[in-house]
């Protein structure tokens, strides 16, 4: 009966089944549609993923904040109940790393161009850098495209926006942009701005055509005016140590996975967002309104005193890099 003991230990010391037949799980929650830029981007990424893991890797997307709300999104990840985000850069000041705040400023990007110059360069990889001491791991960047106003009444001009309630994303640079316009900001959660547009707790907002028009904006907003004074970024983000834990090889086939995806979605942002334009249009809804460049002179000179107000906070250094890159673009 010895052997039958023996034979008994060894099939306890085996692993569970489970260990070498079961994939790794992925749950990348965002709060966006899913058909929105980010939206299909995490998608690509699910796709690419798990074909080249060879399935050892499920990626389980989230959208719309089915499993976390934007102010607990970062909690969760943090604690693992989720392995990867895409938060708006908005999002990370308030962890105590305000240089992420350099990405809010009016006026800061002419462009794409600048703008992908500026994260995928030193400037922005180094600010990924920083995500470490919190336990996190900025992979990329993704962007949406270029914001504009919109509100119930025309903005044609810098005076049009005094006394409007103009609902931002949580941001100190984006309240003082809103301010430097003389319209008071509302800081509310993006599945939040329908319904205090309709309710009219705000009057108007700042986003990209294609969550305007994602969002049936047209059904809250009479006017869209193209003013394409900054935009919308986010910041591809898992747990460190879920991520440092995963094989080598896993962990790099995700990461070709991922710049993949980075490659898909600012490609489909920019096609998104005039697609989303044109649809605009057609509906008759909204009118939508184009600066011309006077009018933009004036609204960029007056918000330029909050890239001073903020230059301490951010960094001159980082502010100043910026620019020299945008001047560089230019000419």
């Amino acid at each position: 009966m010895r052997w039958i003991s023996l034979l008994f230990i060894a099939i306890l010391a085996l692993p569970p089944r489970a260990q070498a037949t079961d994939p790794i799980i992925i749950k990348f929650s965002h709060t966006v549609a899913s058909d929105s830029p980010k939206g299909r981007a995490a998608i690509k990424f699910k796709e690419l993923a798990e074909a080249m893991t060879q399935s050892r890797v499920k990626v389980l997307v989230y959208p719309n904040g089915q499993l976390h709300q934007d102010r607990q999104e970062l909690e969760a990840l943090q604690m693992n109940a989720v392995q990867m985000l895409a938060p708006a850069l908005a999002k990370l000041a308030p962890l105590g790393i305000r240089e992420f705040e350099l990405f809010d400023l009016p006026y800061l990007f002419p462009d794409e161009t600048v703008l992908h110059q500026v994260m995928d360069g030193p400037i922005g990889q180094g600010l990924l850098q920083r995500l470490e001491e919190k336990g996190l791991l900025g992979l990329a960047y993704w962007d949406s495209g270029f914001k504009h106003f919109s509100a119930n009444r025309p903005l044609r001009t810098l005076e049009d926006f005094r006394g409007l309630r103009m609902r931002i994303q949580p941001s100190r640079v984006l309240d003082a942009q809103m301010r430097a316009l003389n319209a008071i900001p509302q800081a509310t959660s993006q599945a939040e701005i329908y319904g205090a547009l309709e309710r009219g707790v705000v009057d108007g907002t700042e986003n990209h055509s294609a969550q305007f028009d994602n969002q049936q904006l047209i059904k809250v907003q009479k006017h869209l005016t193209l003013s394409r004074h900054g935009f919308v970024g986010y910041v591809v983000l898992v747990n460190q140590r879920v991520w440092s834990d995963l094989p080598g090889n896993i962990r790099l086939a995700l990461e070709q996975a991922l710049r993949l995806a980075t490659q898909y979605e600012r490609q489909i942002a920019v096609e998104h967002n005039h697609q989303s334009l044109a649809r605009i249009r057609a509906s008759g809804k909204t009118e939508i309104y184009t600066l011309p460049q006077s009018e933009r002179e004036r609204l960029r000179k007056q918000m330029l005193p909050v890239h001073r107000q903020f230059m301490k906070v951010i960094g001159p250094d980082l502010i100043e890099a910026a620019y020299r890159i945008a001047a560089e673009s230019v000419f």
